[in-house]
């Protein structure tokens, strides 16, 4: 678009000009009003909404804005044009093209804004693709199938004009009563950071942003409650939390959003040590920091530690926010006023519109031939859930599905389901493929603020995708909470006439309590919600057979039936296609080969620990307390599994410091069926300065044999992954004696293997090797 007025051009618009020149040409011609515009967004249509998606939406959105004033002088960027009310694509893009529009023509520059929607579960739009959430991209154990995920939502949001996303989730689970443990990729830092890493690839390699999301601490909030204090330690911090975002900025992530919590009292929006001193200084990220949702007037509002609104826009600024989300509640006249008055550095805004406007001109939104209208409005084509899409997320969802028990029963194991089986297919998510679906897929996001809207995509339930070839009763039995005794009473009369009874009970996602997962949906404890478990019990006292189908956004405890359950299979909120996949896996269609991205807790429902415990967290004799799982980190059963031949280690005179070793595990498919496996190696530390995790993934490559097939996995290990923060802080490497566990779990090892670390002890620091390398030889 050419705008007519002479401060249009010059070498900014230049695009054969350095990024930086360019930049630096356009700062100098800007009024300090026009920079300030740059750091805000605006939420519009906010007041159309229903019910609530953000923390405190009530209390701290904004009134309606002049829009013609508002954008006079600029504007940084629009928030969530589909993904606040059901609009059509069409509609949509019509709408962004003529936002933009405006855009353009109010300022002297002509600077479009940046437009941004939520990506977690696939693009948050009205008709948009529902994919498999993220602990199901952890239970897959496929970064590269992740990847393909990602790169198809990137480039449905440039179809649609859009420039960023804020996703992934790269938080650590660390109490698996958290609500937000859905948006998770599970608890292993190594698994988050390379799944997270290949999304991340993935949605950028179209053009957009991605945004890593909490910038950190966020997960470890005390007794596992949405927005709570974190009182974690700096070397828990840096082990576990930290590394996924390492390595996620090392695959090129452009965005960062803060953590909502304060780490030992100390708010994250407003901590230059945190979000400047190692976000930038020490992990060189260059790219830009947004708030999360009224994160910077939550420094006055929640955390108390500003007295104003001035005040909290000048603390975030200085820590190194440099976007104002959702809208402009402290980022405009109090911070312009501040800057104006002395209190408030203008070197400050000109630091965070320099890092906006670089990450604008990379977008292209800077280019003289920039157009406002979004590419989908050339093509025609509005079609948002296209067939590849849907295969997609039935082949993500197929590979995350876990096989966590299969029992005989007679003869045989009841999985996978006799043809012409008789059965009862009951509980809540048995019709009701709501319980597919994340706290930030469409439906459950905003659609259940608008009732009577269609869900705009084709969502098969599990009890109809099992019909073809059995004959099935179907029963509710009860709902996710509440339910009556006529209702379980009517599942049981269903089972007891049955071959097989096929309960599917679980999680209904929602946000700030309405559902029993998701954000703001935190656990007291961990038995299933409302009267699930009874239905259970009442279930397995009829005799038939019962398969446990648990659709959920955490695990659950279910030490009191498991030992009685024919069989459990688990999928974490497995998207649109979740009815076909999990069904697939019952029938037998689908060789099951998901991994437990998360541990299943024994008894003892509040216990928040995960696989990553030091040897005092474990079983004991002075604790009456077992924390032991039913279900460990990295399980998962096949109907065809491979075989697994001799794991020989390759460290001829030990392992350097600053050296690397090879692990060598051959594999074979005996069977006559396609199947895949998880190699996992995990680390065992026995003496170290501090205390360790007893065992700690290093790597875990999947490896797919065809019928018959042989392959060798490779994994080299440099021995940067031994590092851990010493008593000094710092991260090394020290000689010594480890052993390295090569397994199918965390608890279930084909080989022990030691070795010693030889040489000087080493300090190792932000450049590090963060990952394995893995050869599949033929």
């Amino acid at each position: 678009m050419t705008l007519d007025s002479g401060v249009a051009a010059g070498t900014w618009r230049d695009a054969s000009a350095p990024v930086a020149v360019r930049v630096a040409d356009l700062m100098a011609r800007m009024s300090l009003r026009e920079k300030v515009a740059q750091l805000y967004g605006i939420w519009l249509n906010i007041d159309e909404t229903a019910g609530e998606v953000a923390p405190h939406q009530h209390d701290q959105a904004a009134e309606p804005v002049d829009w013609p004033e508002l954008i006079r002088h600029g504007l940084g960027q629009v928030t969530r044009t589909y993904g606040t009310i059901p609009i059509a694509p069409a509609d949509g893009a019509a709408r962004v093209a003529r936002l933009q529009r405006e855009i353009v023509a109010a300022g002297r520059f002509g600077i479009p804004a940046v437009m941004h929607e939520e990506v977690l579960t696939g693009l948050a739009a009205w008709q948009a693709t529902i994919y498999p959430g993220p602990l199901s991209w952890g239970a897959s154990f496929d970064p590269a199938l992740v990847e393909e995920m990602g790169a198809r939502i990137g480039a449905t949001m440039r179809r649609l004009g859009i420039q960023q996303g804020l996703a992934p989730v790269l938080d650590v689970a660390r109490d698996l009563r958290w609500g937000r443990v859905e948006e998770t990729i599970g608890e292993d830092p190594h698994l988050v950071g390379v799944i997270g890493s290949a999304y991340v690839r993935g949605l950028q390699s179209a053009g957009v942003i991605a945004t890593l999301k909490h910038f950190v601490g966020y997960s470890a909030s005390r007794a596992g409650r949405n927005l709570a204090p974190v009182s974690i330690g700096p070397r828990e911090l840096t082990d576990v939390l930290l590394p996924p975002f390492e390595m996620a900025l090392r695959a090129g992530a452009r965005s960062v959003m803060n953590s909502y919590t304060d780490n030992d009292g100390v708010p994250v929006a407003a901590d230059p040590t945190m979000l400047t001193g190692l976000l930038r200084d020490e992990l060189q990220f260059t790219g830009t920091v947004v708030s999360d949702y009224f994160a910077v007037a939550f420094l006055q509002n929640l955390h108390g530690v500003a007295g104003s609104r001035a005040d909290a826009a000048a603390q975030a600024l200085l820590a190194g926010i440099d976007v104002e989300l959702p809208g402009v509640n402290c980022f405009g006249p109090p911070l312009l006023e501040a800057v104006e008055s002395g209190d408030v550095d203008e070197a400050l805004v000109d630091r965070a519109v320099t890092r906006i406007l670089t990450q604008k001109c990379e977008l292209g939104l800077l280019d003289a031939d920039w157009r406002p209208e979004p590419p989908v409005l050339d093509t025609g084509d509005f079609d948002v859930d296209d067939p590849a899409s849907r295969d997609l997320a039935r082949r993500l969802a197929e590979r995350a599905v876990v096989l966590l028990r299969n029992e005989p029963v007679g003869d045989a194991p009841v999985l996978p389901l006799r043809p012409g089986a008789r059965l009862a297919v009951v509980g809540p998510g048995a019709a009701d493929a709501g319980m597919h679906l994340g706290c930030y897929s469409f439906p459950r996001h905003v659609l259940v603020h608008h009732p009577g809207v269609p869900a705009g995509v084709d969502l098969p339930s599990i009890v109809d995708s099992l019909r073809d070839g059995h004959d099935v009763i179907h029963a509710l039995g009860c709902p996710v909470l509440g339910g009556d005794d006529a209702g379980i009473a009517a599942a049981v009369t269903a089972a007891a006439s049955a071959d097989v009874c096929v309960a599917v009970l679980g999680d209904l996602a929602g946000l700030f309590g309405t559902g029993t997962s998701g954000e703001g949906c935190d656990a007291v404890d961990l038995r299933l919600p409302g009267r699930q478990e009874e239905l259970l019990e009442a279930l397995l006292g009829t005799g038939t057979p019962v398969v446990l189908v648990l659709l959920a956004g955490r695990p659950y405890e279910l030490s009191r039936q498991v030992d009685r359950l024919a069989a459990v299979v688990c999928a974490f909120f497995p998207g649109e296609e979740g009815g076909t996949a999990v069904a697939g896996v019952l029938t037998g269609r689908v060789n099951p080969s998901g991994r437990l991205p998360v541990s299943f807790p024994a008894a003892g429902t509040s216990q928040p620990s995960t696989y990553l415990a030091a040897p005092l967290a474990r079983r004991s004799e002075v604790s009456t307390v077992d924390p032991t799982p039913v279900f460990p980190f990295g399980h998962g059963l096949s109907y065809a599994s491979a075989e697994w031949g001799e794991v020989v280690l390759e460290a001829p005179g030990g392992w350097a410091t600053d050296g690397a070793v090879e692990l060598a595990v051959p594999l074979s498919n005996p069977t006559d069926r396609e199947t895949s496996t998880v190699v996992q190696v995990y680390l065992h530390d026995p003496v170290a300065e501090v205390a360790r995790p007893v065992v700690q993934l290093l790597a875990a490559p999947r490896v797919d044999l065809a019928p018959g097939e042989r392959r060798t996995v490779v994994v080299g290990l440099h021995a940067d992954l031994l590092s851990y923060p010493g008593r000094s802080g710092h991260r090394l490497v020290e000689p010594g004696e480890v052993e390295l566990r090569v397994g199918a779990s965390s608890a279930e090892f084909h080989a022990t293997l030691k070795v010693r670390v030889v040489g000087p002890r080493r300090k190792v620091g932000a450049d590090r090797r963060l990952t394995p390398d893995i050869t599949l030889i033929p």
